[in-house]
C-alpha cells in the first residue's frame, strides 16, 4: 500500500514566507486531502488516494511521492527510442506505471524528447471512471502542451513527439478546453505574472522579520532538466510558461533594498552579493523555478516577471545585477550601511533618535 506523499516543509513557499498564498497543491488535489496554513501543507491520509497530482503541481518539489520517482523514471527511459507511461488505475500496460498521467510534468517529457525518446501516455481513456481523472487529464494534456512550447521556443534538432494514446485522444478534452485553462491559471498563481502587487504603491512598513523563515536554498529536478537541455549558444527569447520552472525577474521602481526577496527565495535565484564598499542583489535565471515567491514578498511591488526569458540568461553563471548600491558611512555611529534613499543615518541610529524623542520630547 502506497503512503501519502511526503511533505518537506523547508521547500514549501508558505513555510518560507508566512504570507504566501500559494495553493498549487490544494488546487491540484481532486480528493480534498490538502489543507494549508502558514506552516505549509498537511495531507489527510484518510482522504489521499496517492494520485501524486499535488506532487506534480508543486513548483519547489516540497512534496515527494514513492510512486512518482522522477529520477528512477528517467533512468528507465534512458537509451530507449520509445517509452510508454501507463496510468496505474487504468490497468494499461506500459514500460513504467505512474499513479496518474497528470503526475508527469512537461520538463520530464521535454528532457526525454530532447534525448530522442518518443513518449506515449497510456490510459487516459479511463479518466471518466477515475476519481482523480478530471484534473489528472487536464494536467496530462497541459504537460504535453508545455513540452511542445518548450521545444518550439528552444528550436534545434527535431524532437520526437510525446502523445497520448489514440484511444485517449478521442476521450480527452481538446486543447482549447476553457476549464483546463482556468485550472492552470489557478495552479500557476503568481508565477503567471498576474500579480496585482507588481503595480502596487510603496508600502510604508517593511515585512516583519518573522515573515521569512531561514532555510538553505535548494535546486529542483525540473530546473536541472531544463538546464540540461538548454542551448549552449544562440540568441532570442522563450515566452514564459506558467507550467515550466523558468522565468526572468525584472526590477522596477520602488526597491528599498530590504533583501526580503533574496531571503525568501527558495532556490537562491535571488541573492545578495556584498563587499566592503558595495551591495548588490543579483538574479540567476539558471536557478529560478518561477514560483513567484519573490513577487509576493516584495512589499513595494518592485519585482515582476518578464514576458519571456532570454536564451542567454540561464547561461550566465553569475547572473545579472538587478540593483547595486555603494555603501554609506553613518554620520551617527560611523559604520557602513546601505540605503536606496539619501539617508545619512543608519536604521539603528535613526531608530535611536526616534526613541529618544518619544521619551524626552
Amino acid at each position: 500500500m502506497q503512503v501519502a506523499p511526503q511533505f518537506r516543509r523547508e521547500r514549501c513557499l508558505r513555510y518560507r514566507y508566512r504570507y504566501s498564498d500559494c495553493a498549487r497543491c490544494l488546487d491540484a488535489c481532486p480528493h480534498e486531502a490538502v489543507s494549508l496554513s502558514d506552516e505549509g501543507a498537511t495531507l489527510d491520509p484518510a482522504r489521499c488516494q496517492n494520485c501524486a497530482l499535488c506532487v506534480g503541481a508543486c513548483a519547489t518539489e516540497a512534496l515527494v511521492a514513492e510512486n512518482r520517482p522522477p529520477i528512477d523514471l528517467l533512468r528507465q527511459a534512458a537509451g530507449r527510442t520509445d517509452f510508454a507511461f501507463a496510468c496505474a488505475p487504468s490497468g494499461e500496460a506500459g514500460d513504467a506505471r505512474v499513479p496518474c498521467l497528470g503526475a508527469l510534468d512537461g520538463t520530464m517529457l521535454a528532457y526525454l524528447a530532447s534525448r530522442g525518446v518518443a513518449v506515449e501516455l497510456r490510459g487516459a481513456g479511463h479518466c471518466g471512471d477515475c476519481p482523480h481523472g478530471v484534473k489528472g487529464a487536464a494536467l496530462a494534456r497541459s504537460a504535453l502542451d508545455a513540452q511542445e512550447r518548450l521545444h518550439a521556443g528552444l528550436g534545434g534538432d527535431a524532437w520526437p513527439k510525446a502523445a497520448l494514446a489514440q484511444a485517449a485522444e478521442e476521450s480527452t478534452a481538446p486543447k482549447t478546453d476553457p476549464a483546463r485553462r482556468h485550472l492552470f491559471r489557478r495552479l500557476a498563481g503568481r508565477a503567471a505574472g498576474e500579480v496585482a502587487q507588481a503595480n502596487a504603491p510603496l508600502q510604508p512598513d517593511p515585512v516583519p522579520l518573522k515573515a521569512v523563515r531561514a532555510a538553505a536554498p535548494h535546486s529542483t529536478v525540473r530546473r536541472e532538466l531544463i538546464q540540461a537541455i538548454w542551448p549552449k549558444e544562440g540568441e532570442g527569447e522563450l515566452p514564459c510558461d506558467p507550467l515550466l520552472p523558468l522565468a526572468e525577474v525584472r526590477l522596477g521602481t520602488g526597491c528599498n533594498a530590504c533583501e526580503v526577496c533574496a531571503r525568501a527565495c527558495p532556490t537562491g535565484a535571488l541573492a545578495v552579493r556584498e563587499s566592503q564598499a558595495r551591495w548588490e542583489i543579483a538574479f540567476r535565471a539558471a536557478r529560478c523555478v518561477a514560483c513567484g515567491l519573490c513577487l509576493e514578498a516584495c512589499q513595494p511591488g518592485a519585482l515582476a516577471f518578464a514576458d519571456a526569458v532570454s536564451l542567454a540568461a540561464p547561461r550566465r553563471a553569475e547572473g545579472v545585477t538587478l540593483l547595486g548600491l555603494d555603501k554609506r558611512r553613518c554620520t551617527g555611529c560611523d559604520r557602513f550601511f546601505i540605503t536606496a534613499g539619501d539617508e545619512s543615518l543608519c536604521p539603528a541610529c535613526e531608530g535611536d533618535g526616534e526613541d529618544f524623542a518619544s521619551i524626552f520630547g
